[in-house]
């Protein structure tokens, strides 16, 4: 396929830059988003042709995309002069290639997450989900092949798009490919859960790529694992294997974080939490893989196990709705409401609300929170990387001290001077937490320190441009 285009730098990511909503009268609106790929793709200056192919996600963006030149890129005026191409792709397909593979099947198997007595199922239904992921991955390998020039450099973001590196290559030769995976990787034993056809599409997939990297060396390595286990010994195709572990965005958030709407909210927590009591924060997605529940019930048995805490600590949990199409995800949304309550219920006095939970997104809230927070409590089953316990030492006022999941991504980076637990352990995270409120001031601090230092050590922007670089064809040799 020639090139109708002369990008030199390509994204692929299914959620863009850019998502609209339609307003009165029929009126556009762009709301721009940010985050590393963003940043990073801006600070390979402008004099570089880069764009951005990602899908419609909304009825309004698909809307944005029939009201563009011939479907192609859309407005820079409306994207902050990013160039974007974003695919209309057929809703039903689309819904069958995200929720139907992506969300309910991918997900699931690289978090371990399945009650296995009773799923996975891989059934005709699955099989015609598949057909769907497969377009999927074809409309954004066709789109990419279009928009690159002669030897461009395409960087494919994560497991909704697992299947294009191999597609684009038998499109597009020339290119130098490169993936990166934003999830933990499952171990064989669990990977091959999967139909082994499918199970080696996906391999092959990413395997199409010159490189394919990760978050951590323990994905990376579960991926090299799968690859021997489904495909045979070695890496059939040569492609490359690295680990770029996304830091926090240290200059924006503590810029951020002290703007006047986040001293707004201040205020209101200060009120909720009450005076002179500590405080436990978490901030999450209702992710099913977050453990939200299970950090809920170890702060009920750190008030069983210590009634001295009774009226002196406030846990401030954020559970920001996820994936609420999706009923699993609405049945747990419902189960961490209603542990919540069952704490307030049980321990609650006048003056006193054990629990402040709030499950509306507020970006502001979030970040007086994390100024506010004693400890932070950071618990997965099974997490990529968490940027969340990255970012509270970054942010914090006085020093935080990290109950931190040894599931978690960021524990290889965080962990020496992290309060480790396991989980899935209700008592033993409940002792971190009695540790973590009564560590010494000056050990938080020193602690505080050090975990900034590590979670800012690969910022966003230079944690896109090193995969950039990495496909150069200097760094293969």
């Amino acid at each position: 396929m020639a090139s109708t285009h002369s990008a030199e730098v390509l994204v692929a990511s299914n959620r863009g830059p850019v998502s609209y909503e339609v307003r009165e009268g029929g009126a556009l609106h762009a709301k721009r988003g940010g985050g590393g790929l963003v940043s990073g793709l801006s600070a390979i200056g402008p004099h570089t042709d880069a764009v951005w192919v990602c899908a419609a996600l909304s009825d309004a963006d698909r809307e944005a995309v029939r009201r563009s030149h011939g479907g192609r890129r859309l407005s820079a005026d409306a994207t902050g002069g990013q160039q974007v191409r974003m695919l209309d792709i057929d809703a039903t397909v689309f819904a069958d290639a995200y929720n139907g593979v992506a969300n309910s099947v991918l997900w699931f198997v690289h978090h371990m997450l399945y009650q296995t007595p009773l799923e996975p199922v891989f059934d005709a239904e699955f099989r015609r989900q598949w057909a769907s992921y497969e377009a999927y991955n074809r409309a954004f390998a066709e789109a990419l092949a279009e928009e690159a020039a002669e030897g461009a450099a395409v960087v494919i973001q994560d497991y909704h798009l697992a299947l294009a590196p191999r597609m684009l290559r038998q499109l597009r030769p020339d290119l130098r490919i490169g993936h990166f995976s934003h999830t933990p990787w499952a171990p064989p034993d669990y990977f091959r859960l999967l139909p082994d056809d499918i199970a080696a599409k996906l391999l092959g997939g990413i395997l199409g790529a010159d490189r394919a990297a990760f978050l951590t060396r323990r994905w990376a390595d579960a991926f090299t694992d799968c690859c021997h286990a489904v495909l045979g010994p070695g890496i059939p195709s040569g492609t490359r294997i690295g680990v770029h572990g996304l830091g926090a965005d240290a200059d924006f958030l503590r810029k951020r974080a002290h703007e006047p709407d986040v001293a707004e909210r201040m205020t209101a927590l200060r009120a909720e939490i009450g005076e002179g009591r500590k405080t436990i924060v978490r901030v999450d997605r209702t992710e099913l893989s977050k453990n939200i529940v299970r950090g809920l019930l170890a702060y009920r048995q750190l008030l069983d196990d210590r009634p001295e805490w009774r009226e002196r600590v406030v846990h401030v949990a954020f559970a920001y709705p996820s994936r609420q199409d999706l009923a699993v995800y609405r049945d747990y949304t419902s189960q961490v409401r209603r542990v919540a309550e069952e704490i307030n219920s049980r321990y609650g006095t006048p003056g006193w609300t054990p629990v402040v939970l709030h499950v509306k997104d507020d970006f502001a809230r979030s970040l007086a929170a994390y100024r506010l927070a004693d400890v932070a409590l950071v618990n997965p089953i099974r997490d990529g990387m968490n940027l969340v316990a990255k970012e509270i030492p970054v942010v914090s006022d006085e020093g935080c001290a990290l109950v931190l999941s040894r599931e978690a991504g960021a524990f290889e980076e965080l962990g020496d001077d992290a309060l480790t637990v396991n989980p899935y352990d209700i008592g033993g995270t409940a002792s971190a937490l009695h540790r973590a409120l009564t560590m010494p001031l000056d050990e938080r601090a020193e602690r505080t320190k050090r975990l900034a230092a590590a979670a800012t050590a690969l910022p966003p922007t230079q944690w896109f441009l090193d995969q950039l670089h990495a496909l150069d064809p200097d760094q293969s040799r």
